[in-house]
């Protein structure tokens, strides 16, 4: 049996679906997957959801041999925070580095911080670059500016879900590792695939417009080359 570490668990949460999803990392597939549907609702029924976890996780525990300890949730709600925030900086140093982006997207994150403090900032997007009065969709290498204007895009999730999530997780000793968008994750990801792959394409740096923050002492790139890694 491959070790657990070559897993992933992602639970998919939706007002009309849950799905989870044991993935494997090395061939890229589903191990075990489930998923239930039900009529659309005002909002996310918790009890159902521990339902649906009491028939699940202790099935994939069985499957691997070793308990769950962490997973990613994929929610898709409509109270899911959407803030652009403008960035403008001038480059004292003309550089062809893309460190000094570093700088402007802490200062956003910060502010966004500030304003919402009770918001989860599930992904950090540059949905526009503006260099020396030029429109850039992509921030090229190798790209010497003066002037840099950002038009930065938060997701969050608001701090009273994430509460709710985590004591429905709890009563099977399972910690949150991130949580991720799912209209954006569905959004971003053309091909037929499934979500939990689409995912672990998102969580791998897929999107070179996403800040992807981490610890310090995390190391491993992943699958593909990220834009650059935003320490938290």
């Amino acid at each position: 049996m491959n070790e657990i570490l070559e897993f992933e668990t992602y639970l998919s949460i939706s007002r009309t679906k849950f799905g989870i999803y044991l993935f494997d990392t090395k061939n890229r597939n589903n191990f075990y997957d489930k998923e239930v549907t039900f009529e659309k609702t005002n909002f996310i029924n918790y009890s159902h959801l521990k339902q649906f976890l009491d028939d699940n996780i202790f099935r994939i525990e069985k499957l691997v041999g070793k308990f769950i300890e962490n997973i990613f949730i994929i929610i898709d709600d409509n109270k899911i925070l959407n803030i652009q925030i403008g960035i403008k900086q001038k480059n004292y140093q003309p550089s062809k580095s893309k460190v000094y982006l570093q700088s402007s997207i802490t200062n956003a994150k910060d502010l966004f911080n500030e304003n919402y403090p009770e918001e989860k900032i599930m992904h950090i997007l540059i949905k526009n670059y503006l260099v020396d009065g030029k429109n850039y969709f992509y921030l090229q290498d190798n790209l010497e500016y003066e002037q840099l204007n950002l038009v930065i895009q938060f997701k969050s999730i608001s701090s009273v879900t994430m509460r709710s999530l985590n004591k429905v997780l709890e009563n099977y000793q399972i910690k949150i590792t991130k949580y991720l968008d799912g209209n954006y994750v569905k959004n971003f990801n053309k091909e037929e695939i499934e979500i939990s792959e689409m995912a672990f394409n998102i969580l791998n740096g897929a999107n070179q417009n996403e800040v992807i923050i981490t610890q310090k002492n995390i190391k491993k790139l992943g699958f593909f080359e990220k834009f650059f890694q935003l320490f938290s």
